[in-house]
């Protein structure tokens, strides 16, 4: 999982507030996704009651995508098939994958070609480029504050492009 970081090193956890506000979703439907562990927090799990759960950056990457997939009348269990195969596809696979669907499967493209074969098939009714998802997601924690795990302090994540796993392999690709 990709863990923000502050400018110090320091790993960065999300609130579930914050995690709402950055994701696009009410705090029932998070706290609902994590009860039932399609959506658990990476960073810090509820412990009790009055603890807090941290969400990491790629968790609100996860839970923005839950939330489309929802919006478009795909199925809870098909849902819950694609949160397990975001959870176990590295950082490079999903800067270049696309999650089609046709309100009833989930189809993953990586290339333009996947997409045209899907077309041609007469399946796929939308799709969502997650390297947008990506994108939305870090303006949106731009502005919003993170929680210093080890210190509990708060802090202003404006660097979370720079610190994520996305922006660290375009860093040494060149890019």
């Amino acid at each position: 999982m990709s863990v923000s970081s502050d400018l110090s090193g320091q790993e960065i956890g999300y609130r579930g507030a914050t995690a709402c506000v950055a994701a696009g979703i009410t705090y029932r439907q998070l706290d609902y996704w994590a009860r039932t562990g399609l959506v658990e927090p990476s960073v810090q799990s509820a412990t009790g009651s009055g603890s807090q759960r941290l969400y990491g950056f790629r968790d609100i990457l996860v839970l923005k995508i839950v939330k489309r997939l929802l919006d478009t009348g795909v199925s809870l269990q098909n849902i819950r098939t694609a949160v397990e195969h975001l959870r176990k596809t590295g950082v490079s696979e999903l800067e270049r994958m696309t999650l089609m669907s046709d309100g009833a499967s989930i189809y993953e493209c990586t290339s333009a070609d996947d997409i045209v074969d899907l077309l041609q098939g007469g399946q796929g009714v939308f799709g969502i480029a997650i390297g947008k998802v990506w994108s939305e997601v870090e303006g949106s924690l731009a502005t919003l504050q993170g929680e210093r795990v080890d210190s509990g302090e708060m802090a202003i994540t404006n660097t979370a492009s720079e610190s994520d796993e996305l922006a660290e392999r375009r860093k040494r690709k060149g890019a």
